[in-house]
């Protein structure tokens, strides 16, 4: 079974992912990880820029090797890219632990423009769609439950008030919230329009507003959701 979790950033995507997957003893996936850990490698291999040529942020993406290891004394889950460059397991690229690395503000605003690039969406969608092919998952980014996996039998779309997931993102990364509030309208516009699977909520996908609420109100309103379809489908069963 497949739980897709969506949303802006600054919604609690991640924080609540993960809280999940260890809730129910299944495998979680960041999406987002992905993404930051090909605009990581395009920036080392431009110099600090991304490349223009055509297609080549696309090829990239197919060529390069990205890996999930539990960090020490976490064995929460098989696969994840965190919230934070303390959350865990690891992030490795091509064999190198970039966990941190892939937070930097550099790699943030690069990940943005990586993920608009419709070569790399399709190498990841790939990729993950792979991962996908076996055991429960609990998987969430910005297009898990419009494009990598429709078919999710749970699929949720986190939201909040623009500037609770700012100051969100500010506690969590130790910036300014005004900047990032800023930085934030630009990417939720960005992401909105962009022309390759733009944010949204899927169809039959539940919305949920996160503002006010906690972690745990927020994964216990999921977790149900979950239960519920597991009885409804007797021909499912779980591990957990």
């Amino acid at each position: 079974m497949l739980v897709a979790i969506d949303g802006p950033a600054g919604a609690g995507k991640s924080t609540v992912a993960r809280a999940l997957a260890r809730e129910l003893g299944w495998d979680y996936l960041n999406s987002g990880a992905m993404y930051r850990s090909v605009a990581l490698a395009a920036l080392e291999r431009g110099g600090g820029t991304l490349p223009e040529q055509p297609g080549a942020l696309g090829e990239l993406a197919r060529a390069v090797e990205i890996e999930f290891a539990d960090a020490p004394g976490d064995a929460s889950s098989g696969a994840s890219g965190g919230a934070s460059p303390e959350a865990s397991p690891r992030v490795l690229l091509d064999g190198r632990d970039v966990s941190r690395e892939i937070f930097t503000p550099e790699v943030s605003e690069a990940a943005s423009r990586v993920a608009a690039d419709p070569g790399v969406r399709e190498a990841l969608v790939a990729k993950q769609r792979g991962l996908f092919a076996e055991g429960d998952w609990v998987a969430e980014g910005r297009d898990i439950g419009t494009v990598v996996a429709p078919d999710a039998a749970v699929k949720v779309f986190l939201t909040a008030d623009a500037t609770e997931r700012a100051r969100r993102r500010a506690v969590e990364l130790g910036a300014d919230e005004a900047t990032v509030l800023a930085d934030q309208l630009m990417r939720d516009e960005r992401d909105r329009t962009r022309t390759h699977s733009p944010l949204r909520a899927s169809p039959g996908a539940i919305t949920l507003d996160t503002t006010g609420l906690s972690v745990q109100e927020v994964v216990e309103r999921i977790a149900a959701l979950v239960r519920a379809e597991a009885a409804a489908d007797p021909g499912w069963a779980s591990g957990s």
